[in-house]
């Protein structure tokens, strides 16, 4: 086991040096995957980055998948219901694997069937197939998320780990902007399908590059051998370790409420506030940005130099003010807000995103070193899961006030300040032990 508390060498962000760190033997080797450094970076923000591309990109399509298949619009939301579920689900199975075969295996696995049910998608005759082929490909597509957290793990540690999360948002946050622009340019040229066809694309060229640069990272002596039963041993292991859920449930609750700005805001911006359709884009381009720099003096000047918990607790406090903000606007304590303050409050969240999400991933895994393919499909399916359940509540007043966004933001940005502070307990000097799992 791990030395008690943050070692010095975890602040500092050093990786021992040792068989398992250089993978003498196993043919794993760290040092070289580690210098590989900006190639690592565009893989792993590549693969990071394919889930939302599969989520929003379709987004601008939904009105005409409605139309050519003769659904209703409720069934045809469905599709994107099955790929998140299957997002968050593939991740608890994805992540076990990984730790037993190494990364590589899975992965590759993972690509190929998602460039097949992406593929399906593109010829889906009818939306019950369509539904049933979203699933599998978000099934299929949470192995990038997933692997790409434990390569991470995998390859770094403590202020390095937190440094790299940072870069990695910096290139993964750029997708859900873009997506949707893509999205409306292919229905320029093509039907929805080309959407599919475009990913299916997208789906071929990441395998070939995961297959010539992405090397495996998870030495075999490192390795779970057991089956299905280890495997949720394991989970249960992470579980029952109060600080790694803590973390979890934390960086789950400040995510759904990332998912209810998502979910609300073309409501709130456009139909409350009467934004035009280019004015609600220039909006979230402008959050998204927020997000990414924030992250980035996250990752570059201040871990390192200050407390992770420390900078967690302010990411958490603003994301929970800022929703106390928009609670007190929407509900006219002040008046009738205009739309500036409305978007100045979302920015705010936004932006506070950036200290809340790389440092809760870095903190959860830094104590699962034996165990960070399950670890990360346990973080992943909890953010996902929360935030599908926190997404609808945001319409449940109907379409003429933003207050229920505001309710779940501010719910859930104390939730997490109560998750935190209750199980992390960052005030004592040990918390962060790394413990282990498993039989």
């Amino acid at each position: 086991m791990p030395d008690g508390g943050q070692s010095t060498r975890a602040r500092k962000g050093h990786i021992p040096s040792s068989p398992a760190a250089t993978g003498s033997g196993t043919g794993v080797d760290i040092p070289a995957a580690r210098r590989a450094g900006i190639v690592v970076t565009l893989v792993l923000g590549g693969l990071t980055a394919l889930p939302p591309l599969s989520m929003d990109m379709y987004l601008p399509a939904l009105p005409a998948v409605t139309r050519a298949l003769g659904s209703s619009a409720a069934t045809a939301q469905l599709t994107l219901t099955a790929c998140l579920t299957g997002m968050a689900l593939g991740q608890l199975v994805v992540g076990p694997m990984s730790d037993r075969w190494g990364r590589r295996k899975p992965l590759l696995l993972g690509m190929v069937v998602y460039v097949f049910a992406t593929a399906i998608c593109a010829l889906a005759p009818t939306v019950e197939l369509l539904i049933g082929f979203r699933l599998l490909q978000g099934l299929a597509g949470a192995a990038g998320i997933v692997i790409a957290r434990a390569v991470v793990r995998d390859l770094y540690d403590g202020v390095e780990m937190a440094r790299f999360f940072s870069t990695l948002m910096l290139i993964s946050g750029v997708a859900p902007v873009i997506a949707p622009v893509i999205g409306g340019q292919v229905l320029q040229v093509t039907d929805w399908r080309g959407i599919f066809v475009v990913l299916t694309v997208v789906g071929i060229a990441l395998t070939l590059v995961v297959v010539k640069w992405l090397h495996e990272t998870l030495p075999s002596e490192k390795r779970h051998s057991g089956g299905v039963g280890e495997a949720l041993s394991t989970m249960r292991g992470l579980l029952a370790d109060r600080v790694f859920t803590g973390y979890m449930l934390a960086g789950g609750l400040a995510f759904a409420a990332l998912f209810a700005y998502i979910a609300a805001s073309p409501f709130v911006v456009q139909e409350i506030y009467g934004a035009s359709p280019q004015t609600y884009s220039l909006l979230f381009g402008i959050n998204s940005i927020g997000l990414i720099t924030v992250g980035q003096i996250n990752g570059r000047l201040l871990v390192g130099r200050v407390s992770m918990d420390k900078v967690l607790t302010v990411g958490l406090v603003v994301i929970t003010l800022a929703g106390a903000a928009l609670l007190l606007m929407t509900s006219g304590v002040f008046g009738e807000p205009g739309l500036v303050a409305v978007a100045a409050g979302l920015f705010v969240l936004m932006s506070a995103m950036g200290l809340a999400m790389p440092n809760t991933n870095a903190l959860a895994l830094m104590r699962t070193p034996h165990a960070a393919g399950s670890a990360s499909a346990l973080i992943g399916t909890a953010s996902f899961l929360i935030g599908a359940v926190a997404s609808p509540l945001v319409g449940i007043a109907g379409e003429e006030t933003a207050v229920p966004m505001a309710v779940v933001q501010v719910v859930c940005g104390v939730g997490s300040l109560v998750c935190f502070l209750a199980l992390c307990r960052p005030w004592q000097p040990q918390h962060r032990a790394a413990q282990p799992v498993g039989p």
